[in-house]
């Protein structure tokens, strides 16, 4: 089935903004941007090679990503003076320490961006810019993911695969010959249009017996040894690692031998077919899996 568009209504009009915890920085905001650092650079990396023995370079080793640090630099410029202590109420209600990552959105040549962080460190000195209202300032945001994602969600579904009817022999054959409805295949293309890996969420319907979905091409498999009633939902958060069902209750206990570690299940850039499979003995027209996810940039 076709791929569909989901996204969230956003405060971001124009480039050169900022939109994080419900506060608009930026472009055409009290809170003018002078300088964003880290945005379009690679996050530091942790390169495991080897060096060789006796003689000259070494084994490349694995490059894995760390987190991405950014650092917003900014000046308050409020259009009346007297609104200076609310704009900056608004600034430290944001920017206040929290535990949970949050979105934060960036719009730049003409494209949005969004990444999850929270704020390290919030830097506003009380000099005579701070008196005269138009204080100078930067915000730092550490990203544990640092991968940078689309804000539209995409999501596919598809059902269980179904054979086709074939030939009519009863009524006798006449040409041209018809050999019915094409069946389902199960199979459905999940495209991830970024360049990094991207980690996607999959809901598996009922009624359904031991759902999986396969990534053929990779030899990748999530399959769970479990029985979906005709309301309930399975959810497979690739990115967190877990694996819940009707959104309460763990069944991570459930995956099968042939089953990947979650996180393992990624999409890469690109196109990828992932086929959903089940025991076909209790085969039933209603079940269904739907793969949500994000593409995904360095």
């Amino acid at each position: 089935m076709a791929a569909q568009l989901r996204s969230g209504d956003g405060l971001i009009t124009q480039d050169g903004q900022i939109q994080y915890r419900g506060l608009l920085l930026g472009e055409d905001t009290p809170y003018v941007g002078e300088k964003l650092t880290g945005w379009d650079d690679l996050p530091d990396m942790d390169v495991a090679n080897v060096a060789m023995p006796g003689q000259h370079g070494a084994w490349p080793g694995q490059i894995l990503a760390g987190t991405r640090v950014l650092q917003w630099d900014f000046s308050i410029l409020p259009d009346d003076p007297a609104d200076f202590p609310a704009v900056l109420d608004r600034l430290r209600a944001a920017t206040a320490l929290g535990q949970e990552e949050q979105e934060l959105v960036v719009r730049l040549a003409g494209t949005r961006r969004m990444m999850r962080g929270r704020v390290t460190r919030r830097s506003l000195p009380a000099d005579r810019q701070y008196t005269k209202g138009e204080p100078s300032g930067s915000l730092v945001w550490e990203c544990t993911d640092p991968r940078r994602y689309s804000v539209a969600e995409v999501s596919a579904l598809v059902g269980l695969p179904q054979a086709e009817p074939g030939l009519d022999w009863a009524g006798g054959l006449g040409w041209p010959l018809s050999w019915g409805t094409a069946g389902s295949t199960g199979t459905v293309n999940v495209t991830n249009g970024g360049d990094a890996p991207t980690h996607p969420v999959v809901e598996f319907r009922g009624p359904v017996v031991r759902p999986s979905v396969i990534q053929m091409e990779r030899g990748l498999a999530l399959e769970y040894d479990i029985t979906l009633g005709e309301r309930d939902t399975l959810t497979v958060d690739c990115a967190a690692g877990t694996v819940m069902l009707n959104g309460s209750a763990s069944r991570l206990y459930t995956a099968t031998r042939n089953s990947v570690p979650e996180q393992a299940f990624t999409v890469e850039p690109g196109s990828t077919s992932m086929t959903f499979r089940a025991d076909m003995t209790a085969y039933d027209p209603r079940a269904s899996v739907t793969v949500r996810w994000r593409n995904a940039f360095w």
